[in-house]
């Protein structure tokens, strides 16, 4: 059980242009990133500061996304060139994204640059980037009484040690469950995130897409399932929408991290995640209000309350 300090949390991740296609309805330029699907979810409760690079193609349009968020925006890094790109399709599975074309551009030569007001966040989220820098970040940002980390199976096959390392150096994982099993060789999942926990963390959650997520910590077991919902357009960011819905409740609104503040924090995590999946890319979630998240929160307890 830990107190929590105050309220500031900082990500660090990927600002992009993405181009989507689904069975029901495609983008050819939209605003993405991990850092930008996690700020954007995370702002409905603390003040979120986010660390990236963008090009010159980046306009006042796509900070505007953001700032009218509250996001703080100062340690977004100009660099000339074009912003990270990523391409990609779904099917009627939306589980599974297929990445038709990805240009790294500014992003391939990211060195995190944090102000001095990042680097005090009392909270921190590693977004799915090179372990290597995950760790310089971390390194840097001392004070940060929580940090979360996600990842994917690409780190896992090519900076497998380094990964492990960043893992044992912060509090909680959030990936998804076949990557779980990727990491540790262990085919269950629960042996799976008990093999992760024996690296450092004291929580992992295991992504399942629309199935929901499973939260994995020494004091037992907790999972939601996904939102039920009838219209479902693009789940690219869902799973940054979930982190920041989870990290910002806890830093923001949360007064100390237990059993139950990390079971509601998925609460919010899950409602973030299914808002963003109902239209293309920061559409839905850069027009959510707060009343509407917790009307659904409300629905997600009703619906998952197994008092008698």
């Amino acid at each position: 059980m830990d107190t929590i300090p105050g309220m500031s949390l900082t990500v660090v991740g990927s600002i992009a242009f993405d181009a989507v296609s689904t069975p029901f309805g495609e983008r050819d330029r939209m605003l993405g990133g991990s850092a930008v699907h996690f700020s954007l979810a995370a702002s409905f409760f603390t003040d979120v500061r986010v660390v990236g690079p963008v090009g010159d193609d980046f306009t006042q349009t796509e900070l505007e996304v953001l700032e009218n968020r509250g996001v703080i925006t100062d340690d977004i890094e100009r660099v000339p060139g074009e912003t990270f790109f990523w391409k990609g399709h779904y099917e009627f599975d939306l589980n599974t994204a297929h990445t038709d074309d990805t240009r790294l551009n500014v992003f391939g030569e990211f060195q995190p640059k944090l102000s001095e007001a990042s680097t005090a966040a009392d909270m921190l989220f590693l977004a799915n980037i090179q372990p290597d820098l995950q760790r310089q970040v971390r390194a840097q940002c001392g004070d940060a009484g929580f940090v979360g980390l996600d990842t994917m199976n690409l780190w896992i096959d090519i900076a497998k040690d380094s990964l492990i390392q960043a893992i044992s150096e912060v509090d909680c994982v959030l990936i998804n469950d076949a990557e779980i099993r990727q990491l540790t060789g262990e085919p269950n999942l629960a042996r799976a995130a008990a093999a992760v926990m024996a690296m450092g963390p004291r929580a992992v959650i295991a992504k399942q897409g629309e199935y929901g997520a499973a939260l994995f910590t020494p004091g037992g077991f907790f999972a939601l399932p996904g939102f039920p919902l009838e219209d479902v357009r693009d789940p690219t960011g869902a799973g940054d929408s979930f982190a920041g819905g989870f990290l910002g409740y806890i830093d923001g609104e949360a007064e100390e991290i237990n059993q139950q503040t990390l079971r509601t924090a998925m609460g919010y995590g899950t409602v973030l995640a299914s808002y963003n999946v109902e239209e293309f890319g920061t559409e839905r979630v850069s027009r959510l209000t707060r009343d509407e998240i917790e009307a659904r929160l409300e629905a997600l307890r009703s619906m998952t309350d197994f008092s008698v």
